[in-house]
């Protein structure tokens, strides 16, 4: 990617208006426009699409080229009015990749991560799965298939999530005469209440046009309700990502045919059965986690958020002089950080092994990248010397998780 270093230098934006916004809820006295833990889950997400990312987009550019040189169906010129033509086509198909988002089984369970949050604020902008930003890169393909050029494509693109990023809050009211032009972030809040007057509104990312044109717009009236209709009961990282997929695949067992089985993948959210949630939440959930518990280490999940931020950063400032093994290594201490952090946030009696995973990742990296391989086998002692003279396993689970 050869970008990614300018990126690097974005991405800590995003921080600097959370804090911006925060200070501003405070202010005003807005009450639950963050919780902590969702705020800490909703960033956890976003780290890993921002990181798992970096593998993705500089092969759909390729892709994108690859379209445009074989397959577009026009030349179009790189004037002023051609950036205009294409940032109203490029809401355009974001309009029917969102609402399809919505009304396909298969998409939505993509694109459910983002509307799990029952708080609406900036951090929810970056819930994004990288398997939703798959998704969104397929639709994308139409507009270099048109014939815009890649090169514009990819900037128009900036400037649609920049865009989409600010109207993640609740502290900007309504903007007027702008509610009929614009998404606001009013019109927004809509999309991600769970009322069932707001529910399915308002797709559009930056002009309202197409929601009044199909039918799918709706001006905030009573204040939403934030999140799912059916929420979840979980701040797991791995669970968030991956709980409709499993409802979709117990539901698809129960269908005795193909065709039944693949009305359940790509037939609408609307019908499938409401008692499968609760069924897998029995059978998957931790059954450890207290109602009202808080982790009560904040600030050693803090530690652990700024260091998977900080490795995601570093490895997007220097990715195009990172070798594989680094890139590996640098995703799957990432990953393994961010999947503790909810583990941890669960009670999950299984996270000691998570850090004793994470130690060995990180040990037995700096020892090969120095050459001492005779060290190798180190870490592993020293996890033996501690499980076995101090029980740290037990210990974690007592005194950090509070399971007895």
């Amino acid at each position: 990617m050869e970008n990614s270093a300018y990126l690097a230098f974005a991405i800590p934006a995003f921080f600097l208006f959370v804090w911006l916004e925060y200070k501003i809820a405070k202010r005003k006295k807005m009450k639950n426009v963050f919780k902590y833990e969702s705020s800490i889950s909703n960033i956890s997400i976003g780290i890993a699409e921002r990181l798992l990312n970096l593998f993705i987009t500089g092969s759909f550019y390729q892709l994108f080229i690859f379209i445009y040189d074989n397959y577009r169906l026009f030349t179009l010129p790189n004037t002023w009015w051609i950036w205009i033509v294409m940032l109203l086509a490029t809401d355009f198909v974001w309009y029917w990749y969102h609402r399809l988002g919505h009304e396909i089984n298969i998409f939505w369970g993509a694109h459910i991560v983002h509307h799990q949050s029952e708080e609406f604020n900036y951090t929810v902008a970056a819930r994004i799965t990288t398997l939703q930003a798959i998704v969104r890169n397929v639709f994308w393909c139409v507009l270099p298939f048109i014939g815009f050029h890649p090169s514009l494509v990819m900037a128009i693109l900036v400037v649609h999530g920049v865009y989409s990023f600010f109207t993640h809050t609740q502290v900007i009211g309504k903007l007027g005469w702008l509610e009929h032009i614009l998404i606001t972030p009013s019109l927004h809040g809509v999309h991600h209440a769970s009322d069932e007057k707001y529910l399915d509104k308002n797709y559009g990312d930056v002009f309202v046009f197409w929601d009044k044109l199909f039918g799918t717009f709706q001006a905030e009236e009573e204040k939403p309700n934030y999140g799912l209709t059916h929420p979840i009961k979980s701040y797991s990282f791995l669970w968030q990502h991956f709980h409709y997929y499993l409802e979709l695949y117990e539901a698809a067992k129960r269908q005795s045919t193909i065709k039944g089985k693949l009305k359940i993948y790509f037939g609408s959210p609307a019908v499938m059965d409401q008692d499968i949630r609760p069924e897998i939440e029995k059978k998957w959930l931790s059954k450890n986690k207290k109602d009202g518990y808080h982790f009560p280490f904040k600030n050693y999940l803090n530690i652990q958020v700024f260091v998977a931020f900080s490795t995601m950063l570093a490895m997007t400032y220097f990715y195009s002089s990172l070798d594989s093994l680094t890139l590996l290594t640098g995703t799957a201490f990432v990953l393994i950080t961010l999947i503790n952090i909810g583990a941890q946030l669960e009670q999950k009696r299984w996270v000691p092994y998570l850090e004793h995973i994470r130690f060995l990742i990180f040990s037995l990296f700096i020892i090969y990248e120095s050459g001492y391989y005779y060290l190798l086998i180190f870490p592993f002692v020293l996890i033996l010397i501690i499980e076995r003279i101090f029980n740290f396993s037990k210990w974690y689970q007592q005194k950090v998780l509070k399971i007895f």
